[in-house]
């Protein structure tokens, strides 16, 4: 039986996985009288896709790196830690013996969330919410930063204390304070939460953790001489450090 072209596309499809671009192109706006998608709209949802998905993370990734220069005794026991896997390459496997990496992440996220605000929501009828009325249609944003800034919920909120996230008795991780879906207790949520939280938070967390493992397994940093790591903020498309990151780097190799 000859295939059609139909039956070769499909093949194709299944055999390659259909990408956001495709999705993209293949969308009928119902609303709209099933029009395509201009060549500028596409561009303007690939461009809003790349950069939520990659500047999130490398402001994340710049405020965790730089308290590791500020306080040097956590990035020398997040090292240890790191030595015990007793492995020449990091696999994703093994970042769920780290717990003290989790802490690290999870406690930068805490502190410095890449973005303060999520995207403006909107809700569809009148609302009471806590003593409160939310009229119809009233634009809402929900004050990520705040919530686990929150001294009723964190102690010395403004302070880089990992050890919040992990248990007195063995050092495992705090499950329940883990939580950064909010599905448990809203206590933080750097990615949102409910059904519009960020769709890949879990991949974030898996990009943080496995960067930062590997950035500490391989080399040591401390800071640029005469320079004292603080940490003003500036808004940004995330929310960045004013004076950005210079730190000193030296490789691992002649450490014990």
């Amino acid at each position: 039986m000859k295939k059609t072209s139909e039956d070769k596309k499909d093949h194709k499809e299944k055999s390659l996985g259909l990408c956001y671009v495709d999705s993209l192109l293949n969308l009928e706006l119902p609303d709209e009288g099933g029009r395509k998608l201009t060549e500028q709209e596409i561009v303007g949802l690939c461009s809003e896709f790349l950069d939520a998905g990659t500047d999130t993370i490398s402001t994340a990734l710049q405020w965790i790196m730089a308290n590791l220069v500020k306080y040097q005794e956590i990035q020398s026991k997040l090292f240890d830690e790191i030595r015990t896997l007793n492995s020449d390459e990091i696999q994703e496997e093994d970042l769920k013996k780290l717990p003290y990496l989790k802490a690290v992440i999870l406690e930068g996220l805490r502190r410095h969330p890449p973005g303060h605000f999520v995207l403006p929501h909107a809700v569809t009828q009148d609302v009471g919410l806590d003593g409160y009325e939310v009229p119809k249609e009233a634009t809402v944003n929900i004050m990520i930063a705040e919530i686990g800034w929150d001294p009723k919920i964190w102690e010395d909120p403004m302070v880089f204390k990992h050890e919040r996230f992990l248990n007195d008795d063995d050092g495992s991780l705090n499950e329940d304070l883990s939580d950064v879906t909010g599905n448990k207790e809203v206590k933080m949520i750097p990615f949102g939460a409910g059904r519009r939280m960020c769709p890949a938070s879990a991949l974030a967390m898996l990009h943080l953790e496995y960067i930062v493992a590997n950035l500490i397994k391989e080399f040591k940093w401390s800071a640029k001489v005469g320079d004292d790591i603080d940490f003003p903020e500036k808004q940004a498309f995330t929310v960045v450090m004013k004076n950005p990151l210079w730190a000193h780097v030296s490789t691992r190799e002649h450490q014990d």
